[in-house]
C-alpha cells in the first residue's frame, strides 16, 4: 500500500499506529516525510525525524522535512480559511 501511495495512486495513507506508518514512510522518503496529527481542534504537523539534538548547531541537519511540514500546515490553513 505504501508503495502504491508513492506511485501516486493515493492522496494519503492512514496508519492507525505511529510506528507502523513511520517505518514504511521513512523507508520510502526519509527526507520529505512529515507527521500530521488528526483529531485535535487545531492543525498539528511536524518533522518526521525527531529533534536531532546530537547534530543541533553543527550545520548538518537537513531542512527539507521542516519545509514540507510548514507547507502542509500552510495549505491546510488556506483551505480552512477560504
Amino acid at each position: 500500500m505504501f508503495h502504491l501511495g508513492k506511485q501516486g495512486r493515493y492522496d494519503a495513507i492512514l496508519s492507525l499506529y505511529h510506528d507502523q506508518g513511520h517505518i514504511a514512510c521513512k523507508t520510502l522518503d526519509f527526507e520529505r516525510s512529515i507527521t500530521i496529527t488528526f483529531g485535535l481542534p487545531f492543525m498539528r504537523s511536524s518533522v518526521d525525524h525527531g529533534t536531532a539534538f546530537d547534530i543541533a548547531g553543527t550545520g548538518k541537519a537537513g531542512t527539507v522535512s521542516m519545509l514540507e511540514s510548514t507547507l502542509v500546515a500552510a495549505r491546510y490553513w488556506k483551505m480552512k480559511h477560504q
